[in-house]
């Protein structure tokens, strides 16, 4: 088996297991059942030339946002990344004005002028994704200082990659919360690759999760594509960092189904390896843990229903005002 094969089980950490209830399985199935539909959406509507600029899909990786947002409370907080359509989805995002901000158009959530990599939720509490690599990390670690010194009860999720951990903002974010006991959880979606760098050759210990206890914080590797998995640890760490004890590393390893972006064939990925994660696809693992047929059904008929109707919404939506763009711009 290569070293980017699927994990058999969990490198630290508890098993995952059924006891997780319907209702979570249901909210975290429409998550990743979403999201893969939107992904899916969002490239036929790139292949039409209605969304400009990049696209990167976070197909494969869906079981982590879905899983983590589930253990959270609404007045938690999340920051995410360039490919964090499922974060923004999971976290209670109105799929209509996603695809408006996507597609540019003036009744996104940015009013058109983000697009897929900036979504910004004030309503659901998402702090932003950001085209940096990185930046959201020391973000995150603000806003948890932010809640410490109100001394709040809130917990601030941050997503982001292998790649990202390769930026000096991630251990400078690491050491200032553990030095604070920050409530703040580090989600490291660990995909195997930094745009086409596998990372065999960025890191010279591949488990990445053993930053943490450097930093003298759990570190803790888990099954990204199990969303069970990713909601029992992520609702661990966020009842840990409700406590008072500080901030958790997961490390959560799954592995994304195509290239960096909509035009990067991925020709450096390993084909066996991405089969073999594809055989271990997140949200058919998910959907096999609910017993009711009918209710996942009903569930992805809503799903496709609404996606519908985002669409056409983002289509009839006008474009940006160029002059309400110049208004906002200081001294022009």
């Amino acid at each position: 088996m290569s070293k980017k094969s699927p994990p058999k089980k969990a490198a630290k950490g508890k098993r995952s297991s059924d006891a997780v209830s319907e209702k979570i399985l249901l909210q975290m199935y429409r998550s990743a059942y979403a999201t893969r539909q939107f992904e899916l959406k969002c490239v036929d509507l790139y292949r039409q030339g209605l969304i400009r600029g990049y696209l990167h899909p976070y197909l494969g990786e869906e079981a982590i946002a879905a899983g983590a947002c589930a253990a959270l409370n609404p007045e938690d907080y999340i920051v995410s990344t360039h490919r964090g359509h499922g974060h923004c989805i999971s976290k209670g995002a109105d799929l209509k004005l996603m695809v408006a901000e996507i597609m540019g158009r003036a009744t996104g959530y940015c009013k058109g002028r983000g697009g897929s990599m900036h979504i910004f939720s004030k309503e659901t509490n998402n702090l932003g994704a950001n085209g940096i690599v990185g930046a959201g990390i020391p973000i995150a670690t603000g806003a948890a200082m932010g809640i410490k010194v109100k001394q709040g009860k809130e917990v601030v999720l941050v997503f982001f990659s292998d790649g990202a951990a390769n930026q000096g903002v991630f251990p400078e974010s690491m050491n200032f919360a553990a030095a604070f006991d920050l409530p703040v959880i580090f989600m490291l979606e660990n995909n195997h690759y930094a745009v086409s760098t596998p990372v065999e050759c960025s890191f010279g210990n591949c488990d990445l999760a053993c930053k943490g206890d450097a930093f003298g914080m759990p570190g803790i590797c888990i099954d990204g594509n199990d969303a069970v998995e990713v909601y029992q640890t992520t609702y661990r760490a966020a009842e840990r960092a409700r406590n008072g004890e500080g901030p958790t590393l997961i490390e959560a390893k799954t592995y994304r189904h195509g290239g960096h972006h909509i035009n990067d064939p991925g020709l450096y990925m390993d084909p066996d390896v991405l089969a073999e994660w594809k055989a271990r696809d997140p949200v058919e693992m998910l959907a096999g843990r609910i017993k009711s047929g009918k209710k996942r059904k009903d569930l992805e008929e809503q799903v496709t229903s609404e996606l519908e109707e985002a669409v056409e919404f983002a289509k009839q939506s006008p474009q940006p005002s160029v002059d309400e763009f110049l208004a906002g711009i200081p001294n022009f």
